[in-house]
């Protein structure tokens, strides 16, 4: 029996000639479209598989709230390279550590550009950030001022005391809730902590403790959301208005001004300055300093303007704040579910040799299993499990497929990080598996490339390592850790959130108790 549905309509007499008429405009039209859409080259048959697709909106209806774990699913039945179709954009969904590395390194240069989005382009300053530039000059120029003056090994490095002054705060604030035998909420604590050093080594400062400045996280929670938010007319254009319909654009517009008054404010406060503290790069410069200088004085020979500079500082956050925080947050989560972990890690960092009462991060180059204990986080709660997508720029063969210029590439880094082709119990919780590996998250294995890789990978791996070994070293060296009301790990709640960040869908709180 045929499973169309079928729709019945009862048209009165005296308004049957304009029905009638309706039909003869709109059939006409309907057809064309139809016919266009599956004539169109970039949507033509290739020798890909490829799930069965709806008209208009392709494969957008199997996506679900938690799209790595659905094109899991479908890789498992057509494989992993598999054409799918968001509205009428090709994608390419990358599901294996072979194809990834075709995409991410043999290939690279085809495929490092970025598409456009419409939330981009409203949030990002018409995309001049680092994440989402195209790719070309302009690109190369700002990345490379990124990674010279914040992001470098050295310029990790030169920042060791901000991180330490900052883990050093945060454990003052657990031991004074302990004291009071009062909860921590660690969610909370985890996201302070990331704000507040890319703060002061961004702004100069912290922003978001006083009254003034209190709803500075709260904006970047609400932008983070509305970068993660799907928006149809990026694939199916003639639908862009369904955006204004339902006000995401509206709510973007009004987020964009909040951003760009308070990023205006920072950076008319650093211009306000004596003219010569802007005029050269001083070692002890926070990050709008140095923009402002290479501005002033057009050292790279390459003009930036201020919204540029604007985009850079809030790519800084939105790439920086919550990826950073949220693997404290899985890590501390999957000790408290594995007991011999945490004993294990605590065993390390309490009897490693130290000159002080803290763990610093010279003291750290001592305990490979904190090291691993976080590889192993990265590898199961990958912090944003689809890499950010590139867009092919010429036509070009992967794995003896023909992939056409404009195709949308999607890598499913958590299905790879998850397979049983290159893991042991890929779905256990196993650091040690990376103690006498030589496996790492630096773009070489691709297995495992929770930062990406290639001119595309994330620059920003180094800093964000540095600090979260910095906490989680302390957390277990200075405290005993215990969940409250007695519950025990294995009743922990792992359910996600949905979104571009993937955050444990219930705040983690916990008890501690000093131990020295």
């Amino acid at each position: 029996m045929s499973s169309f549905l079928v729709m019945s309509f009862v048209v009165p007499d005296d308004v049957s000639w304009l029905w009638h008429t309706w039909l003869l405009i709109i059939l006409p039209i309907s057809l064309t479209a139809l016919f266009k859409w599956y004539s169109n080259p970039a949507i033509s048959k290739t020798s890909l598989p490829s799930p069965p697709k709806f008209p208009i909106i392709g494969n957008l209806h199997q996506l679900g709230f938690y799209p790595h774990r659905t094109l899991r699913s479908l890789a498992q039945k057509y494989g992993p390279l598999m054409l799918l179709h968001f509205g009428k954009k090709p994608v390419l969904v990358v599901s294996s550590a072979e194809a990834a590395c075709e995409i991410m390194r043999t290939h690279d240069l085809t495929f490092a550009n970025r598409p456009r989005g419409k939330m981009f382009e409203i949030l990002l300053y018409g995309q001049k950030d680092v994440a989402t530039a195209p790719y070309g000059e302009y690109w190369r120029q700002i990345k490379s001022i990124c990674v010279l003056h914040l992001l470098s090994n050295r310029k990790v490095e030169a920042l060791r005391g901000v991180r330490e002054e900052e883990a050093d705060i945060m454990m003052e604030k657990i031991r004074h809730a302990s004291s009071a035998n009062k909860p921590v909420n660690l969610s909370e604590l985890f996201s302070k902590i990331t704000n507040d050093v890319i703060c002061r080594v961004a702004l100069g400062k912290k922003y978001g403790e006083g009254s003034e400045d209190r709803n500075f996280k709260e904006i970047l929670v609400k932008l983070t959301e509305l970068l993660g938010a799907f928006v149809v007319g990026d694939y199916i254009p003639w639908l862009d208005w369904l955006g204004d319909v339902s006000g995401l654009y509206a709510r973007a517009r009004t987020m964009a001004k909040d951003l760009d008054r308070f990023l205006e404010e920072v950076v008319e406060e650093h211009m306000n300055r004596p003219k010569e503290a802007i005029d050269t790069i001083k070692r002890d410069d926070d990050f709008v300093d140095v923009l402002l200088s290479i501005q002033r004085s057009n050292s790279i020979g390459f003009p930036i303007d201020r919204s540029a500079i604007k985009a850079l500082i809030l790519d800084m956050f939105v790439a920086g704040t919550d990826t950073t925080s949220t693997v404290l947050e899985w890590a501390m989560t999957e000790l408290f579910r594995h007991p011999n972990v945490m004993k294990k890690l605590q065993d390390e960092v309490r009897n490693v040799d130290r000159d002080g009462s803290h763990i610093t991060e010279k003291d750290i180059d001592q305990m490979p299993y904190v090291k691993a204990v976080l590889k192993e986080t990265l590898r199961l709660h990958l912090p944003v499990p689809l890499l950010a997508p590139r867009e092919s720029m010429q036509d070009m063969k992967v794995q003896g497929h023909d992939i056409g210029a404009g195709t949308l590439v999607i890598v499913n880094a958590w299905k790879i990080a998850r397979d049983g082709m290159y893991w042991e119990d890929p779905e256990e919780f196993k650091p040690e598996r990376f103690l006498d590996s030589s496996v790492d998250y630096k773009g070489h294995d691709f297995q495992f490339t929770p930062f990406g890789a290639g001119r595309r990978g994330c620059p920003g791996a180094q800093f964000a390592r540095a600090l979260d070994e910095l906490v989680l070293a302390n957390m277990v060296f200075h405290f005993d850790w215990a969940l409250p009301n007695g519950e025990t790990g294995e009743a922990l709640d792992m359910s996600e959130t949905a979104g571009l960040v993937i955050h444990r869908k219930i705040p983690l709180v916990a008890v501690a108790s000093p131990c020295n």
